[in-house]
Order: C-alpha cells, then sequence, then structure tokens
C-alpha cells in the first residue's frame, strides 16, 4: 500500500487507490466545500473526512476518523471486500448502499436525512426521516421521523410514525414503537431475542434450558397507549414482550450474557482490549470482536446459527420460592 507523505488533491475531486492517508480530510477553503471523495478501493483514511459527496467504489476500505457529506455517502452496488467506517457516518441528504457482495461495517451511528442499507452491521444505531434495511443487523435502535421499511433484518428496536415489515424481523430489545399500526407483508414473521441464550451461541455451547426465541403476535402482543396534554393527543403502539421478560426475571434468568456481548459491539472501536465471553466447548477462550459478532448475528440471521423456541412454562412455586 502506498503511502501519501504530502496530500496535494484537486480542489473538486479526491481519488484513492492503494493509499493509506495519513490524517483527515478536511477543506481548508471555500472551493473546497464542494468536493468529491471517490475511494477506488485497498485504502485507508486513518482521520475524519468531510465532502460534498463520497463515494466507494471497492473495498477493502476503511476510514478511522468520523464522516460528514453535504449531499450522499454512496457505496456502489457492484462494490465487493470489506467496507469499515470506524466512527459515526452522518450526512445532510442521504447515505446509501445497496452492495450484497461486500462486509459493509459502521462501528458507530448512522445520522441522515435517507438511510437505504443492504447486507450491512451497525454496531450503533441510526437515525433519519426515512429508512430502508434489507438482510442487515443493527444492534442499537432504528429511529425514523415518517417511515421504515424493514426486510429479513436484525435490530435493537424501532420507533416510527410508520413501520412496513416483511421476511423475518428479529428484535434484541422488548418492545418497539410505531404510530400507526405496522404492516406486515404477508408470510412475515418477527421474533423477539431478548430471552434467547446468545452467550452460549456465541460460545457454541448448548443454550439454558428456559432461554429462546419468542414469537411476537403483532395482535395480541400490541399495546396502545394514549398520550395527552391541553392542546394534542397522541397515541403510541408498542409491540412488546415485556411481560414474559419480568416472569424470566424472576426466574433469575438474566445469566446469557446478552448483554455484555451486546455492549461489546456497540462499543466497537471505542474498547481498549479485547474481552472474553469464556470458553467454548473445546476450552477455548471465546473472545469478543467487532467482526465476530457481526458473522454471528448473520449465522442467526440466515439460519446457520439456530436460536430455539422458548417453551413459555415456568413453575409459579419457583418464583413465590425467592420470597422466602
Amino acid at each position: 500500500m502506498k503511502e501519501l507523505q504530502e496530500l496535494r488533491f484537486n480542489e473538486t475531486n479526491i481519488q484513492l487507490r492503494d493509499n493509506l492517508v495519513r490524517g483527515s480530510i478536511l477543506p481548508e477553503k471555500v472551493a473546497e466545500l464542494t468536493r468529491t471523495i471517490t475511494i477506488q478501493g485497498n485504502s485507508i483514511i486513518e482521520g475524519a473526512v468531510y465532502a460534498h459527496k463520497l463515494e466507494i467504489q471497492s473495498g477493502d476500505s476503511e476510514i478511522q476518523g468520523a464522516v460528514f457529506t453535504q449531499l450522499e455517502m454512496y457505496v456502489n452496488s457492484e462494490a465487493t471486500g470489506k467496507i469499515i467506517f470506524k466512527k459515526s457516518v452522518g450526512s445532510a441528504n442521504s447515505v446509501t448502499s445497496r452492495a450484497i457482495n461486500c462486509d459493509l461495517m459502521f462501528y458507530s451511528d448512522i445520522n441522515a436525512k435517507a438511510v437505504t442499507l443492504y447486507n450491512a452491521f451497525v454496531a450503533g444505531s441510526i437515525y433519519a426521516d426515512e429508512i430502508i434495511l434489507q438482510n442487515c443487523v443493527v444492534i442499537g435502535g432504528v429511529f425514523a421521523t415518517q417511515s421504515i421499511d424493514i426486510t429479513n433484518s436484525i435490530i435493537g428496536t424501532f420507533n416510527s410514525p410508520t413501520v412496513k415489515a416483511a421476511q423475518q424481523v428479529y428484535l434484541l430489545l422488548p418492545s418497539a414503537f410505531s404510530i400507526e399500526r405496522i404492516t406486515i407483508i404477508p408470510g412475515t414473521k418477527m421474533f423477539n431475542l431478548s430471552l434467547a441464550d446468545l452467550g452460549s451461541l456465541y460460545k457454541g455451547v448448548a443454550q439454558s434450558e428456559k432461554s429462546g426465541r419468542i414469537e411476537m403476535n403483532l395482535e395480541t402482543d400490541e399495546v396502545r397507549t394514549t398520550l395527552t396534554n391541553e392542546e394534542t393527543q397522541k397515541t403510541l403502539r408498542s409491540y412488546t414482550v415485556i411481560g414474559k421478560v419480568l416472569a424470566a426475571d424472576l426466574l433469575d434468568m438474566d445469566k446469557f450474557q446478552n448483554h455484555f456481548l451486546l455492549t461489546a459491539a456497540s462499543l466497537g472501536s471505542q474498547l481498549l482490549k479485547n474481552y472474553e465471553l469464556g470458553v467454548n466447548k473445546n476450552g477455548e477462550p471465546v473472545t469478543l470482536s467487532v467482526g465476530k459478532i457481526r458473522d454471528f448475528f448473520f449465522d442467526i440471521l440466515y439460519g446457520r446459527v439456530e436460536v430455539k423456541e422458548i417453551s413459555g412454562k415456568f413453575d409459579i412455586s419457583d418464583i413465590t420460592g425467592k420470597f422466602h
């Protein structure tokens, strides 16, 4: 890889291929505010990036600082290899990637007017007016001021006026929210993983007997709340399994190491050391890294790692006995 010792770029366009940029790419004069940055492949930028438009044509590419674009951040649909953003990504307009053959990873939050992601892993949360996710994993929340369209994805939670879901949708947290009734494509299933034994699955050992995924019924698991003040009235719909989670909590089921696993993912590049989740079935230590956690959740999404169904049965004496 060639290292750029001196950054002498054209005012209107920067193209990077096989380059290591030590430092940031930031405008120094007004003419550079409209600059387009194109990463053609095999490049690393160690600092922050500001561009009118940032286009990534292919991996392996990595930006280690924060990114902000005035127009858009765009990943070419034909991109391959690994494309990694180590810090937060923001745009005054859009963040878009429909690439299905690359490993796209965001270690932090995304904030834009419109976000469209295919086959992406987001360790943080997504904030936008309109959000489209397909075959994605978002460890944090998906928060939209207008609409969310989710297809075959794992997300922490969601909150939006309108939500459309298709194929399979997995929630990592007990509850999610919308204003309008969620639109479900026929055949769609929604599962909650808040009581799944993710720690054991990650280590490749047997799942806890009383753990498992919960299939959500959007009719019976919907809770409507009306919020009012002197001037307005607002209805909020919550899709929740919190009752099941509270019952399980009384049985002391919070031993799955889920919180530790998800926190390690969300911290991303901020982790100062590698942590271990325990040992696998062969007695070998299992380390936590964003890359391994990404692969683990995509294995769940595509059925390569199977989360068993929770039985939902418990003995009331097991609960009352804890209070003696």
